[in-house]
């Protein structure tokens, strides 16, 4: 039954409806008679789905909706041969339903594809007589303590402990960092990272539904089931609707002792026109903000991101581009330029997959230089590398490869190393046959509009907190540019949502803004979340409420003096159909309306209410 109800108020049916109501229209306009009135159809069509729906609320859940009120309505204009004023109430209410499925429905795509994430299978080391072998197993077969290989390219499937090798971890899907993370023997892991390159021996810490991933998973689930849906705000002044509208009626009839008046009292008092009212004015609103490359997926989350008071902020990919980039070029050595030190650690790292080699080769090539051949190339995964050009040895690696290479540091190669860590940027250190000669370093790009940015939500009263995962020193430099003072750091997906949590402890209704997949949870946990959608991450874009699809992140402010007017609209749109009804009631009570007139003048508020919610799409946010 239910499923034919949803057919019958589907797009499709509800126009064939609306096509019968005209027919029934120009028919009474013109005085032409027909066996059966077309409005029949608009009746069964867009009525039989209401009195369904009217009679499920009330006998299993004890709920007066406003579909009661009208399907009494309904029935009464009927009884006394009003089909057009019954067809009528009918179709609006079937619009109205219709406008509010299309701004409340919400992609719920996010947790399928961020469990996809999960390993299905996993290296296992199995010692037997013959020695060590390696099989892949089901990750439902891997146990605590298992010991696990994996190799370069390879998802790690379990969380772990490294107990031989060394390497760089991409686990920007747990922290969204945007350096990979070296790693050597007694460093952590997570399962769903990755493994750049070497190769890796692990032991299973964590596993199956105790791993930081699945916990990540769950923690989605559970934010979004902390979300209750935005009760209709008919639907909550229907209890009290309800048997005012059947007392007035009942009185009227008593008093005048005319069932048409009676009748004419319920067809105005139907909330048409207040049903209209907040879908309406949302679909301009979210249209105005599709214009301005803005998508809105509810009208939940455009009417809370007017209310917001706090604004968290991710770092790499939101504030930042989420790029490496060469940075700065510090010669060591006075012979050597900044060019041909580049040009020296491009040629050497051209071999290398590390997304710092890619940074430097990329900039390099930018600036028309012309990367030399190399021999006996060399990579101490998560260290350096190594490569013999014109000649001479030439080392690039962290200062710990350098030591190993029994390379010199210089007070003055520490003290800039100390200094570029202090601004949150990587450092590549540059050695010639056995000398340092430059350092490289590497930093995110912080986009230029940041700073003007927090400027603008400080002046509108909004409080910007930075959650990263980012260590504290990168995350405090780049927090001092932008003019953010709450820095919190160091943060796992978990820790996100907790820093979430503790912010809506002192009343703060909170936006949080990011990119990532391990941005997923705090989107979902926030009161109103907002993704960059052109380069963040599909699962973050499902989880948030609102997509930046141009990423451009000064469409924060734009977004709340929208949600602010939009709500004006709506409570001027209430107030008005409100005002309508009222006048209605008492023009019916005194019988100067009947049913059909009665009909029309309820048609016209809804019409003003459509029109002045259309306002909203054209209306300039943008200052």
């Amino acid at each position: 039954m239910k499923k034919f109800m949803d057919l019958m108020a589907g797009v499709k049916m509800t126009i064939v409806s609306g096509v019968f109501l005209v027919a029934s229209l120009i028919l009474m306009l013109t005085g032409i008679e027909m066996p059966i009135d077309p409005a029949w159809i608009t009746v069964v069509i867009s009525g039989l789905p209401l009195l369904y729906l009217a009679i499920t609320r009330l006998v299993f859940e004890k709920w007066i909706s406003s579909a009661l009120l009208i399907s009494i309505a309904m029935v009464a204009s009927i009884a006394i041969g009003e089909l057009f004023a019954a067809g009528e109430v009918g179709f609006i209410m079937a619009i109205g339903a219709i406008l509010e499925d299309m701004t409340v429905a919400r992609a719920k795509k996010g947790i399928g594809k961020l469990i996809s994430l999960v390993p299905q299978q996993g290296r296992k080391l199995i010692h037997n007589a013959d020695g060590v072998r390696e099989e892949f197993v089901p990750i439902e077969q891997i146990s605590k303590d298992d010991l696990l290989r994996v190799l370069p390219g390879e998802t790690i499937p379990v969380d772990g402990i490294i107990i031989l090798g060394n390497t760089s971890v991409d686990q920007s899907v747990m922290t969204g960092e945007s350096l990979p993370v070296d790693k050597k023997e007694n460093d952590s892991v997570f399962c769903g990272t990755m493994n750049c390159y070497g190769s890796l021996d692990i032991r299973a810490t964590q596993v199956g539904k105790d791993s930081s991933l699945q916990k990540m998973i769950d923690m989605v689930k559970e934010a979004e089931n902390k979300k209750a849906p935005m009760q209709k705000i008919v639907d909550v002044w229907a209890t009290w609707l309800v048997p005012i509208a059947l007392l007035i009626a009942i009185v009227s009839y008593i008093t005048t002792n005319d069932i048409v008046r009676a009748v004419t009292v319920l067809v105005v008092f139907c909330p048409c026109a207040l049903v209209l009212a907040t879908p309406t004015s949302i679909m301009a609103a979210i249209g105005q903000a599709t214009k301005h490359g803005v998508l809105i997926k509810s009208g939940e989350a455009l009417e809370r991101m007017g209310n917001v008071d706090c604004i968290a902020f991710d770092k790499t990919g939101t504030l930042t581009y989420g790029n490496l980039k060469v940075s700065d070029i510090i010669p060591l050595d006075e012979t050597i330029s900044n060019v041909e030190l580049l040009l020296k650690a491009a040629s050497v790292e051209k071999r290398s997959e590390h997304p710092l080699a890619k940074a430097i080769i990329k900039y390099a090539e930018d600036n028309g230089l012309v990367i030399s051949e190399v021999k006996n190339f060399q990579m101490a995964p998560g260290k350096g590398v190594t490569a013999t050009l014109s000649s001479k040895t030439v080392i690039c690696g962290n200062a710990l490869y350098i030591k190993e290479n029994s390379i010199a540091e210089t007070d003055k190669m520490q003290n800039i190393l100390v200094n570029l860590r202090n601004q949150g940027k990587a450092s590549i250190i540059v050695a010639e046959n056995g000398n340092a000669i430059g350092i490289i370093a590497l930093s995110d790009t912080i986009r230029p509009t940041a700073k003007n940015l927090v400027a603008k939500l400080g002046a509108m009263d909004t409080d910007v907190v930075l959650l990263t995962g980012d260590n504290h020193l990168t995350a405090k430099y780049m927090a001092e540019q932008v003019g953010i003072k709450n820095i919190r750091a160091d943060l796992l997906p978990a820790q996100k949502v907790s820093s979430i949590e503790d912010l809506q402890k002192e009343n703060k209704i909170v936006c949080m803004i990011g990119d990532g997949v391990n941005d997923a949870p705090a989107l979902k946990m926030a009161n109103v979340s907002v993704a960059m959608g052109s380069m963040g991450s599909d699962i973050a874009i499902e989880a948030a409420d609102i997509a930046l699809m141009s990423d451009n992140i000064d469409k924060i402010p734009y977004l709340k003096r929208l949600s602010n007017s939009t709500l004006r609209t709506i409570k001027g749109n209430i107030t008005a159909s409100m005002g309508i009804n009222a006048v209605a009631i008492v023009l019916s009570v005194l019988g100067l309306l009947n049913p059909i007139t009665g009909a029309l003048v309820h048609n016209a508020g809804s019409v003003l209410v459509v029109l002045n919610a259309a306002l909203l799409y054209n209306r300039n946010f943008a200052q």
